[in-house]
């Protein structure tokens, strides 16, 4: 049995009423729980559950899975796992800098794509980093938020994690840029997102040891850390340009840090 790349003739249009449909759940929700307080979270108790149930089935399936990868997968052999999704990822990243008029990055995730395919053995070895060839990873939700779309109210999503109303809705168009869905037949492609799944913990395991330790409120911790960085992906090379930016604006237009009107006067 021969593994094919396969592109379905209605897979944009299949995403973009997955992308509404995830959209739209997420509007509903606010009927179906209480509110939070914090303007960015105002589904912070339904996401507090979601973000509970999350860490079950990472406690007791994907950190597990990931432990035993990296205490018996050679080091080698994970960094070369690691390169070859990587590898994966920078078509993606080429198409959403151009869309992003970033052509430095386009150029050079361009230049990374076909010196790690060609030279790399299909992305294994990381040829282009030694080259001093940078990596510039985007996605379509930095790229909706370039052009000024906001990110709405953040949201956890089901085994997915952090994330926002803008960036779920921009997932469905990440999944077309995914090479891995156009394996087929679907076994050795659910091997791969598997593989990938258990990597990227692997990965992040001493990350989530340390803010397992350090946060007094794990969950506001990794709301805010995802809110920050996703801004900061988004508006690095604006903060120069515009003292607001990287601020996303709240319900009444003001930026996240900035008082909605002057200091009182004493």
């Amino acid at each position: 049995m021969t593994t094919t790349f396969h592109s379905p003739p209605s897979a944009l249009s299949r995403s973009v009423l997955t992308g509404m449909a995830l959209t739209a759940s997420v509007l509903m929700l606010p009927g179906c729980a209480s509110l939070g307080q914090n303007p960015r979270d105002p589904l912070e108790p339904l996401n507090r559950s979601i973000s509970q149930l999350n860490d079950g089935v990472d406690s007791v399936a994907l950190k597990p899975a990931a432990i035993v990868y990296r205490r018996y997968v050679p080091a080698l052999v994970r960094t070369g796992v690691s390169n070859f999704f990587g590898n994966l990822t920078d078509g993606w990243s080429f198409v959403n800098s151009a869309l992003q008029f970033k052509f430095q990055a386009a150029a050079e995730n361009f230049m990374r794509l076909n010196v790690n395919t060609f030279l790399g053995l299909g992305g294994i070895l990381d040829v282009a980093s030694e080259l001093n060839i940078e990596r510039h990873k985007e996605d379509f939700g930095q790229t909706l938020g370039r052009w000024g779309v906001p990110a709405g109210p953040y949201v956890v999503l089901p085994l997915l994690g952090p994330s926002t109303l803008r960036d779920t809705f921009a997932l469905s168009f990440d999944r077309l840029g995914d090479p891995i869905r156009r394996v087929e037949p679907w076994t050795p492609r659910y091997e791969l997102y598997t593989l990938r799944g258990v990597d990227l913990r692997a990965n992040l395991l001493r990350v989530g040891d340390v803010v397992d330790g350090a946060a007094l409120d794990k969950y506001s911790f990794t709301r805010d850390a995802h809110l920050q960085r996703r801004r900061a992906e988004i508006f690095e090379r604006k903060s120069d340009e515009d003292p607001n930016a990287g601020k996303e604006p709240q319900a009444d237009g003001q930026p996240a840090d900035k008082p909605a009107g002057p200091a009182p006067k004493k």
